[in-house]
């Protein structure tokens, strides 16, 4: 069942989003060649606990990290570890989330590690802009489809691909709720749009194959045919104002 929000439920969401929001600045400040994934997940655990909240992912389903932080191409759902260091040329993706009073915010970068290919920076930014691309399409009576439709072909025109097992999710007091939000799909078709729908939108975008593997370790995603992945996220809620776009704190982050 979708859960719909009123005003009140969405000004606490914006408490969690701002945490969620601030967390992955926070995480960018500290990328460089020689950090570990897992002190990358220290620095955002302690930020999001100093803020008064809890890391969402952080025993979520069995997860052991306050993030997930996957490189090059994992796809999603890497695992923080003291063995796992950034190196020139990577990407990394990092998807963060915070339990505040009651709810949860979501929200995912991919960041450069110094100078990459400029088949990674054309990548992370075609991925961006699919996130606002499917984002034009959140508006009251339209249908979750008309999202993954305007998503997917941006990502098409660009000649990149976007993953399809893995989706968005409608979020509130619980991380993943009802609806999926695919990133691909019919316009037209789907749960109807309406005010107080809040969802995570997250594009994951492949160079290659959309098809992905998992790994042994029961969480890492990586891309079919070894080539890079990119990751965008916000939470957005849909208003009689308009989307108002939760995670996000700075403007273009």
């Amino acid at each position: 069942m979708i859960q719909i929000k009123n005003s009140v439920q969405i000004a606490a969401m914006r408490e969690a989003g701002r945490i969620t929001g601030e967390a992955l600045l926070v995480a960018r400040d500290h990328i460089r060649e020689g950090i570990s994934t897992k002190e990358l997940d220290t620095v955002i655990r302690h930020h999001i606990e100093k803020r008064g909240a809890k890391p969402s992912f952080l025993g979520l389903y069995g997860f052991p990290g306050s993030a997930c932080i996957s490189i090059n191409d994992e796809v999603i759902h890497g695992i923080p570890s003291e063995k796992r260091i950034l190196r020139e040329g990577d990407i990394v993706k990092i998807d963060v989330g915070a339990f505040y009073k009651g709810y949860h915010g979501d929200s995912a970068r991919t960041f450069p590690v110094g100078r990459v290919s400029d088949e990674a920076a054309a990548l992370i930014a075609a991925t961006k802009q699919s996130f606002y691309e499917g984002v034009e399409a959140v508006k009251v009576g339209n249908r979750i489809g008309d999202i993954g439709a305007a998503v997917d072909s941006y990502i098409r025109s660009k000649g990149f691909s976007v993953v399809r097992r893995y989706v968005g999710h409608g979020i509130g007091r619980d991380v993943h709720e009802q609806p999926d939000v695919p990133n691909f799909g019919t316009p037209g078709r789907g749960p109807r749009l309406c005010e107080g729908l809040v969802i995570a939108i997250e594009p994951m975008v492949n160079c290659g194959t959309y098809e992905v593997r998992e790994l042994s370790d029961g969480w890492t995603v990586k891309t079919a045919d070894g080539r890079l992945s990119a990751h965008y996220e916000n939470t957005v809620a849909l208003t009689a104002d308009g989307v108002i776009n939760l995670t996000e704190v700075e403007v273009g982050e």
